[in-house]
């Protein structure tokens, strides 16, 4: 009996140990995620894994440069856009899995500035300010958040008076790093830049009216050649579970209205 409860302990031992190599030589999934995204993912990565089991990281661009990368054959398993556009190129191009993109998130485009500049506490009055020299955005056409800052800056009626005092920037951490560092005296940038850690100490911000810009509804796809194809839809699950879209809501975005699996009917 003792011989084989020793056998029975063994086995036990030995698939343990089979499963943790398993997950150990299993590939990670791979996200191309905005760059808004990158205050914001780290943790939400990490519950994952610890939920699941699952492994993924994260590269971080404008959310054209990462369509450029997948339409040249990168090897990502999921896209996580600063809007919907994108990931509609991704489908239109016959590489996602599904016929339209995933909602995950609304961005929302806040107006920073320093603490010890001209204006701590902006108002977006600080837009019509002839001091204002210089104004961070991101590049209109690579960030969707560049062009809700452009379209901002028209709604007002200010596109002919801010146009040469625009600093562009490759994408938003960018924009956001720019008016941080004061390379540009204020920043049409992410509320998830804005809350980070470094610019809430530096500076403040005021939310732009949602009226001023178009809704930044930021989708996402599966890949249609993802080898981690069921992990990548398990993520994105993940990430639209009311958990995770209250995380996400503290990190700065809005949630989206409904957080049912997109593999649901």
């Amino acid at each position: 009996m003792r011989r084989g409860w020793q056998l029975a302990l063994m086995l036990v031992m030995l698939a343990a140990t089979a499963t943790g190599m398993a997950q150990t030589l299993r590939a990670p999934v791979r996200i191309a995620a905005a760059a808004d995204l990158q205050p914001v993912l780290p943790p939400i990565l990490q519950a994952f894994e610890a939920e699941t089991g699952v492994h993924a990281v994260a590269t971080y661009e404008s959310s054209a440069a990462l369509t450029a990368q997948i339409l040249n054959g990168a090897g990502f398993d999921l896209f996580l856009s600063a809007d919907m556009s994108y990931p509609a190129r991704v489908i239109a191009a016959g590489m996602g899995a599904t016929t339209e993109p995933v909602a995950y998130a609304h961005g929302v485009l806040v107006l920073w500035t320093r603490r010890d500049s001209r204006w701590p506490q902006p108002t977006m009055a600080l837009l019509r300010d002839p001091a204002l020299k210089r104004l961070a955005i991101a590049d209109p056409d690579r960030a969707p958040y560049g062009r809700a800052a452009m379209a901002a800056i028209k709604g007002m009626g200010l596109t002919a008076a801010l146009q040469a005092k625009l600093v562009t920037a490759a994408n938003i951490a960018q924009a956001a790093q720019f008016a941080e560092t004061g390379n540009a005296d204020a920043g049409l940038i992410s509320r998830t830049a804005a809350v980070t850690p470094a610019l809430s100490a530096a500076g403040d911000f005021v939310v732009v009216p949602q009226g001023l810009y178009p809704v930044i509804e930021q989708g996402a796809v599966v890949l249609a050649h993802s080898a981690e194809r069921v992990e990548a839809e398990r993520f994105l699950d993940f990430l639209r579970s009311p958990e995770m879209q209250a995380q996400l809501e503290r990190s700065g975005l809005m949630a989206v209205r409904s957080t049912t699996p997109h593999g649901a009917s």
